[in-house]
């Protein structure tokens, strides 16, 4: 029987609320905190698939992060076991600072007093104008 966009929406949810649990191990945020998922989309018959990015071209360990997203959701998510899921990386658009999420801000700012990300855009303020 095929979802219905209600039900696709409630999935949406407790995926990402797994997606907070997959870490990059480089860096101390979860992927969906850290801006790492571009999309997620769940078809009718509830096989997911997940548009997402990493930090820099060439991540090390992007194979890993993939492999951490697909078993969170099957561990995490009884109704995925069975389901066909798709985690594509791309690097357009290229993963910038801007892209975490006000909680994941917060995070930051607790780890290292300051905000990170406000402070990643005045140098790149600060760049353009040199």
């Amino acid at each position: 029987m095929a979802l219905t966009e209600r039900e696709k929406e409630e999935l949406k949810k407790k995926m990402i609320e797994v997606l907070k649990e997959v870490y990059d191990p480089e860096i101390p945020i979860d992927v969906w905190n850290l801006g790492l998922i571009y999309d997620i989309d769940i078809d009718d018959e509830g096989n997911v698939h997940i548009l997402m990015t990493m930090t820099a071209i060439g991540c090390p360990v992007a194979g890993l992060i993939v492999h951490y997203v697909e078993e969170a959701l099957k561990d995490g998510i009884p109704d995925l076991r069975d389901k066909n899921i798709e985690v594509e990386i791309t690097w357009d658009p290229p993963w910038t600072p801007d892209r975490v999420t006000p909680e994941g801000r917060e995070i930051l700012k607790a780890m290292y007093g300051y905000d990170v990300v406000e402070e990643w855009k005045k140098r790149m303020e600060q760049q353009s104008t040199a």
